[in-house]
């Protein structure tokens, strides 16, 4: 059977909302990346229109 390469580490990729991070390998050699999003739109408090 062939045998595994090291897993190369790549940087963490950031933009405007989101980061993606590389994350460590599974037991099957699987190397998966994290995402991490930003908020981007702030929720606001609902207030009870007034009665006319």
């Amino acid at each position: 059977m062939s045998e595994q390469k090291p897993v190369t580490k790549v940087p963490d990729g950031h933009t405007r909302f989101l980061t993606t991070r590389q994350m460590e390998p599974n037991k099957k050699g699987f190397v998966g990346y994290e995402t991490v999003w930003e908020e981007f739109q702030k929720e606001a408090e609902y207030e009870t229109p007034k009665k006319p």
